[in-house]
């Protein structure tokens, strides 16, 4: 049976395809079969005949299963701005049919590790109303909370984990990915989030350092 994971973060740019990328490695290591799906991407370049984002680029280069790039990558928009707002302007509303069905096509390959990485944070827009938390919830999927750790990550990953178990969903647990190689009071952070977080610490991955992959695998078991 597939174990399928949601990975979000407590905003962009906190590392969520890093993360995504090393638990597919680690699990794969532990000899299972894994792979990675980015539902919708913006920031896209026109390469080899296809919108390629690095993200979903990573992703599949981190999967065992032989998948294609529009296999993890099914909604590739070229303007790097919110994607809501990327598909408005190429005329290309998100479809959460399309987001579903690539989910199914994916989960359909029987892997023992299937990753479903978002963009930006919890809360984003796929049009004017819906939101890809929204598919989240429809798809029943734990979630994996990554903490960019840097100032004010306190206030992100509380108001991310409210937001998260208020739409009735389960954190598996979060991980602290470190952005910078000093920050400072570090592991004070980490100690009051350990507090009041409603879910473990399922790792803390090091500043340009290959984090245990061993240790990231125990996540699956």
């Amino acid at each position: 049976m597939t174990q399928a994971l949601f990975v979000t973060g407590t905003d962009t740019e906190v590392g969520k395809t890093y993360v995504s990328a090393m638990l597919l490695k680690a699990a794969a290591l532990a000899d299972k079969r894994v792979v990675g799906y980015k539902p919708v991407a913006a920031g896209c370049e026109w390469q080899d005949g296809q919108w390629q984002n690095e993200d979903a680029l990573a992703l599949m280069a981190a999967s065992n299963v032989s998948v294609t790039l529009e296999e993890v990558n099914p909604i590739a928009l070229e303007p790097a701005i919110a994607p809501h707002i990327a598909a408005r302007l190429v005329n290309t509303p998100i479809s959460e049919a399309v987001i579903k069905a690539g989910y199914q096509h994916l989960l359909n390959r029987q892997a023992d590790v299937l990753l479903m990485e978002g963009a930006g944070g919890w809360r984003l827009p796929l049009s004017n109303d819906r939101f890809l938390s929204d598919v989240v919830k429809d798809l029943h999927l734990d979630v994996i909370l990554v903490v960019g750790m840097r100032l004010g990550c306190l206030n992100h990953a509380l108001l991310t984990a409210e937001a998260i178990k208020a739409d009735g969903l389960n954190i598996k647990g979060w991980i602290a990915n470190t952005l910078a190689p000093e920050m400072p009071c570090l592991n004070e952070n980490l100690a009051t989030l350990e507090q009041l977080m409603p879910a473990p610490r399922l790792a803390t991955i090091p500043y340009q350092l290959t984090p245990d992959l061993a240790a990231l695998a125990e996540i699956f078991n």
